[in-house]
């Protein structure tokens, strides 16, 4: 399922969550060969996913975030995950990352938020969600989501209608189309869709799960 390339500002404020409200749908690679992130991260700009977050865990991220910014050019927009400290923020934003992913609040978020680029701050609680988008997050990475769900993203939205949200953790495509249901912007899929991709394995499999997944985010744009 192949999707006309978007050209957006990846430095403007709201180049984040104007993809993040198109796109629904992030994909995050986390992997232990550099060599087979990027061919999966390729693998998933060639099926038309605009929004990749490589993980800083990531075996050589760095050199990952570098070859997959050149070959996606401005077909994709390429972040950074797992951002815990100013060291990981400026080498992110060094390496390219046009967007950053912060796990929880703190010292992450505010070094990522220092960066000037979009952050999708990481949150669990009520509290800890005002919390980050008070500290100026883009929006809200609801981790774990797999911990209450889409009626916890139901609930959240109760008294934040406005909120930005993205359930991260657990996202599978039944479940991606439940928290889009409940309200969520967009939501980050790791393991479900990149599967054994990042380690060197099926690439040929995670086309079959990124067309899948697109056609969920797509069936729930409306929402």
């Amino acid at each position: 399922m192949n999707r006309a390339p978007h050209t957006t500002d990846p430095t403007g404020p709201d180049a984040l969550l104007s993809r993040l409200r198109r796109e629904r749908l992030a994909a995050i690679i986390r992997g232990r060969d550099a060599r087979a992130c990027v061919r999966a991260a390729m693998v998933l700009v060639e099926e038309g996913v605009g929004l990749i977050e490589i993980s800083l865990t990531t075996q050589d991220a760095d050199r990952v975030l570098r070859e997959v910014v050149h070959e996606a050019g401005d077909r994709a927009l390429i972040g950074a995950g797992t951002v815990l400290s100013a060291e990981d923020a400026e080498r992110a934003r060094d390496a390219g990352a046009t967007w950053l992913v912060t796990p929880c609040p703190g010292a992450g978020l505010d070094a990522a938020r220092g960066t000037g680029l979009p952050v999708l701050g990481g949150a669990l609680t009520p509290g800890e969600c005002a919390a980050v988008m008070a500290a100026g997050a883009t929006a809200v990475k609801l981790f774990p989501a797999s911990l209450g769900g889409p009626p916890y993203l139901g609930a959240l939205r109760d008294p934040f209608p406005d909120m930005p949200i993205v359930p991260v953790g657990g996202v599978d495509a039944e479940a991606a189309a439940a928290y889009l249901t409940a309200g969520a912007v967009a939501v980050g899929v790791g393991g479900p869709l990149l599967g054994d991709a990042p380690h060197g394995g099926d690439t040929a499999a995670l086309r079959e799960r990124a067309r899948a997944f697109l056609a969920v985010c797509a069936d729930g744009a409306g929402t």
